[in-house]
């Protein structure tokens, strides 16, 4: 992949993405969203669509330490019109002072860009961060949400299990001497697919500051790498390491119960949630539908057409 400066359009990679899945016809146009919010910060979102103008059908919430590009792909398969939200923190979203990054402060957020950029109930999809989230949103406003679709996470997940690498990948320096360095460590960790896709998605998701040095966009790197280095005697009280672990401790079964809407949860087989959580979800959520798929934690980043078609059939149900 040929080496980009910062000002580069953010939609360049999508006609690779698209040969990449076998997608023919014209691309659908991007669109960044900015959103002010009474606080003061911003959220921002992508909009996808013939004319990039379309009402969303599908909105999109990533995981904790992505951002709204993340679900290109899986969109591309799709070919409807969606939205997908930078989520408080994350891709050019603002940053929280008081690093709240758990679900039910997110939410007001996604509800608030509902609003102001939806005009029907979404199949409002999320992964990790974004799965549990989407499940605040829809217990809180149901009138939004047509059906939630959750992505390899449950409520409760063990820190110590298999979400351990989340906090692993993210914890250590806050600046790098180049972007490779850091698609390097992606790919140690098994993150990102091929060298391509985590190429891509390391641009899309680090800056490069005023003194060459590069940082990953997001918060959460930077909360990950204080709680890392200040060592296990802050991990009582308010210090960043509540702040991290706020993000997998969160329980949420109060906010999955009280959704009025269809759940689906879609579980990679080798991915973060483990066999007891799963069995743990279908007696806590009897109702929901479960599908297993046959990737890891980033399902919309290693399966993107799969995860596509099969989100495809959800948002075309009446």
């Amino acid at each position: 992949m040929r080496a980009m400066s910062d000002d580069f359009d953010e939609f360049s990679f999508l006609a690779a993405q698209a040969a990449s899945i076998g997608v023919d016809g014209p691309l659908p146009r991007g669109e960044r969203l900015n959103l002010a919010l009474p606080d003061g910060r911003t959220l921002s979102a992508l909009r996808y669509g013939p004319t990039g103008t379309e009402a969303p059908v599908v909105t999109f919430l990533h995981g904790a330490g992505l951002n709204a590009h993340t679900w290109d792909t899986t969109i591309l398969a799709m070919g409807v019109p969606a939205l997908a939200i930078d989520l408080a923190g994350h891709g050019d979203s603002s940053w929280r002072e008081d690093a709240a990054y758990v679900p039910r402060v997110l939410a007001p957020d996604v509800v608030a860009a509902l609003r102001a950029w939806t005009d029907a109930p979404q199949v409002l999809v999320g992964q990790s961060l974004g799965a549990l989230t989407a499940a605040a949103v829809a217990a809180s406003t149901p009138e939004l949400v047509r059906e939630v679709v959750l992505i390899d996470i449950t409520p409760g997940i063990d820190q110590n299990g298999n979400a351990a690498q989340l906090l692993a990948f993210f914890a250590g320096p806050t600046d790098w001497a180049t972007r490779d360095d850091l698609v390097d460590k992606a790919l140690a960790f098994g993150l990102g697919g091929s060298r391509d896709a985590a190429t891509r998605g390391v641009y899309l998701n680090s800056r490069v500051r005023p003194d060459g040095r590069v940082e990953w966009k997001h918060h959460f790197a930077h909360l990950a790498a204080a709680a890392a280095n200040a060592g296990p005697s802050t991990s009582s009280g308010t210090g960043q390491n509540d702040a991290i672990s706020a993000v997998l401790a969160e329980t949420g079964w109060d906010d999955l119960a009280a959704i009025a809407s269809p759940i689906t949860f879609i579980r990679g087989d080798h991915g973060y949630v483990t066999g007891a959580e799963a069995e743990e979800f279908s007696r806590r959520v009897p109702t929901a539908s479960i599908v297993v798929v046959p990737t890891g934690h980033n399902v919309q980043e290693e399966i993107p057409s799969d995860l596509g078609r099969l989100l495809a059939e959800h948002v075309a149900q009446p």
